[in-house]
């Protein structure tokens, strides 16, 4: 049996992050700077909890405020005793009085609340010794889906009915472990970003080939569209009919820019077109769905389950793009990862943790929810900066065996 483990004392961290050369660029981040609000759980033992949240740039440091508030919804618990029935503390700091107007649900508390909870599981592995995919898959479904929080989403699937749900694609684990060892893919987003030449394009194309590869992403949504195809066309060229590309317009394009762009990125044979008009707007995509026949996939700024819902429900989603980072954390990453395998949309993460949390997310979607295996996102640039950085080989996540979600940072 764990020794219990008690939360002494919560603490935010701004860490900010400049990047060089175009690296991140996009759109409209032309000059990003990559920021985690890091929430860091000290306990009475030698471990510590370790969350992020993802933004960019001068509003971490509101996040960081958000979170030294909401802390006081964990701080003296023990954690093992929290994680037995974290939805009902999930839910009241997602409803926090004091809060709950500035969402709710979404942007700056919301930012918070991923930070705080992606912690607390991070603690939870900890004190198991384990990482966070063997804790999730070796969870029972009651004990997964107490760490839920199912408000405003009971009408399309209970708590009973994701229990189900999990029970029904048990039989097939033991055919869907061996990836343990043999690695999840990956695909590669820096081959393209906004601000790179198209010489810098032709030599990353190489270079993630050479890699090991096979999949690719270029940014589009310049304000000369001509310029997007042109070097969309490129890529594909490149890259060849064998490989995969994807493209992204960082919601760029209102609704007639993304049918006319869309029809002409079609002819190229993308895996989907990402992002292409705003994240909040439902029919758009809807209308883009019926008008062009490409695969959609978003969800990087779609903030929390109810909209994920309601994308779902729809039939416009080719690809759920859910953030662990961006919504309520790892628990609200599974709620709507749960949502997306009743729909049969496969999850494909956006990576704002660098694919440092999502490696073991896709795990434990793969092997205990029987999502497919699709891609997922590798970005290299904080590499350096993780105690544990994800590691590639063959175009392949390797899976990492240390305690925790790989989230703790060289502060």
């Amino acid at each position: 049996m764990n020794k219990p483990v008690y939360i002494k004392k919560v603490e935010a961290v701004d860490t900010q992050f400049n990047l060089k050369d175009g690296a991140g660029s996009d759109a409209i981040h032309t000059t990003p700077i990559y920021a985690y609000a890091v929430c860091k759980i000290h306990t009475d033992k030698k471990i510590e909890g370790t969350g992020l949240a993802f933004t960019l740039g001068t509003g971490n440091a509101l996040v960081c405020q958000a979170i030294n508030y909401l802390a006081k919804h964990i701080e003296g618990k023990e954690i093992n005793e929290l994680m037995s029935d974290f939805g009902s503390t999930y839910k009241a700091m997602a409803d926090d009085p004091n809060f709950r107007w500035l969402g709710p649900h979404k942007g700056v508390v919301h930012l918070a609340l991923a930070s705080i909870v992606n912690a607390c599981f991070d603690l939870w592995a900890k004190s198991k010794g384990v990482p966070l995919w063997k804790l999730l898959v070796d969870l029972s479904p009651e004990a997964i889906v107490k760490t839920l929080d199912f408000s405003y989403c009971e009408d399309v699937l209970t708590p009973q009915e994701a229990i189900d749900l999990i029970n029904q694609n048990s039989s097939g684990i033991s055919e869907r472990i061996p990836i343990i060892g043999e690695g999840y893919p990956g695909y590669d987003t820096s081959v393209g970003w906004f601000n790179y030449s198209d010489e810098q394009v032709a030599v990353n194309v190489k270079k993630a080939m050479d890699n090991g590869f096979t999949a690719m992403k270029l940014k589009v949504g310049s304000a000369d569209s001509a310029r997007d195809i042109r070097r969309a066309e490129m890529l594909r060229a490149l890259a060849g009919d064998e490989a995969t590309i994807m493209f992204d317009a960082n919601q760029q394009w209102n609704l007639p820019q993304a049918i006319a762009i869309c029809k002409e990125l079609e002819k190229l044979n993308p895996l989907w077109v990402e992002e292409p008009t705003h994240p909040d707007d439902v029919n758009a995509h809807v209308t883009l769905a019926k008008e062009v026949p490409v695969k959609i996939a978003l969800g990087e700024h779609v903030p929390n389950k109810v909209i994920f819902k309601n994308f779902l429900q729809s039939g416009c989603m080719s690809f759920n793009q859910v953030d662990a980072v961006r919504v309520g954390g790892v628990s609200e990453f599974i709620l709507i990862s749960l949502l997306s395998r009743k729909y049969n949309i496969p999850v494909v993460p956006h990576v704002g943790d660098m694919g440092q949390i999502h490696q073991h997310l896709v795990l434990f979607n793969h092997i205990t929810l029987n999502h497919p295996v699709v891609f997922l996102e590798h970005i290299p640039h904080l590499q350096d900066y993780f105690k544990h950085p994800v590691r590639i080989e063959g175009g392949k996540y390797i899976t990492p065996m240390e305690p925790g979600l790989s989230s703790d940072l060289k502060l």
